[in-house]
């Protein structure tokens, strides 16, 4: 993909049975507000089989006058998405025996130079299709074990937003969908077009590290590890408490060598920084709201106002964003 792409492009969202609505929705409104304001791209509406122009989503709200797969005409470059259905269905071998036909359309199509993308568990969609054998991907968390089990030649990767490998992306879940299509709208026409359509649909970046972030309590979000979430949030709602780290590893079943070390893997930042930054965070609010220093540093936790000086001097507004430990 190139920021210069200078043709109108295709963006195909494939609407298979009982699709997961907002799997589909959330990347067709990104491309959406990407048309409006002025990209050169055209939105596709498709069903997996020949002879059908509708299709009901899981929620039962149904889509009409769509295009059979076999009758859209796609070239390079140009994008398909295949949402995540009701994972019964791919567990059925009248509807797999059914989409055979859809399936070597798709592999073809990325054979052709189109870029495939998945949402979710629509990633079990490109691996029956053959388009995940020796390539890395993801998937939703809770079904990573069975698209392994499933799809062995899948190079399956936990606790990733979205992968990419030779212009196949799969991402896990409804918001990575759309983290996923403000980065490619990056690839193709820059960050400056990216960052406006995502201001456009009041959406936050969560890309990378190194992305502008509103707060603290925002940061360090960028992973897909419940149990780390989950630290993340007591230690969030308990800034005014004390307990060890052995307390804290209890609560998310996890051994305290375990925690710290994953922690660090997880959010590229220490426990200790982290919550320190939390803290810090707090405690500018507080102030800014007219507590005082010595209120404020019992709402976050600390023992007196010169620790809370001292915090605030190590983790200053301006530096938060980039510290790390």
């Amino acid at each position: 993909m190139h920021a210069d792409h200078p043709k109108t492009l295709r963006a195909v969202f494939i609407i298979p049975p009982k699709v997961h609505l907002l799997d589909i929705t959330g990347p067709a409104q990104i491309f959406y507000e990407a048309a409006c304001n002025g990209a050169p791209v055209k939105l596709f509406f498709s069903t997996i089989f020949t002879d059908q122009t509708e299709s009901d989503s899981l929620c039962t709200l149904s889509f009409n006058q769509l295009t059979p797969y076999d009758q859209l005409t796609l070239n390079d470059g140009d994008l398909v998405f295949v949402p995540g259905i009701d994972f019964s269905l791919m567990t059925q071998d009248s509807f797999l025996n059914s989409s055979r036909p859809f399936l070597r359309w798709l592999y073809v199509q990325h054979q052709n130079g189109a870029t495939i993308c998945s949402i979710c568990i629509g990633a079990f969609l490109l691996a029956a299709s053959g388009l995940l054998d020796q390539r890395a991907c993801t998937t939703h968390w809770e079904f990573i074990d069975r698209l392994k089990s499933h799809y062995p030649k899948a190079m399956v990767q936990a606790n990733r937003l979205f992968v990419q490998e030779d212009r196949i992306y799969t991402s896990a879940g409804v918001a990575s969908g759309i983290d996923l299509s403000l980065y490619l709208l990056e690839q193709l026409w820059g960050p400056y077009f990216a960052a406006k359509i995502a201001k456009e649909a009041v959406v936050y970046f969560r890309r990378t590290l190194d992305d502008p972030q509103l707060n603290v309590f925002m940061q360090y979000r960028n992973h897909l590890d419940h149990r780390i979430h989950k630290a993340q949030d007591i230690l969030m709602q308990s800034l005014d408490q004390k307990f060890t780290l052995e307390e804290l590893a209890a609560k998310v079943s996890m051994s305290v060598r375990n925690l710290t070390r994953l922690f660090k893997k997880t959010t590229g930042i220490t426990l200790g920084a982290y919550l320190n930054q939390l803290r810090a965070g707090l405690a500018e609010k507080l102030v800014g709201e007219g507590y005082t220093l010595q209120a404020t540093a019992l709402h976050c936790g600390l023992k007196s106002t010169s620790q809370l000086r001292h915090l605030l001097k190590r983790y200053p507004a301006d530096k938060k964003a980039t510290a790390m430990a």
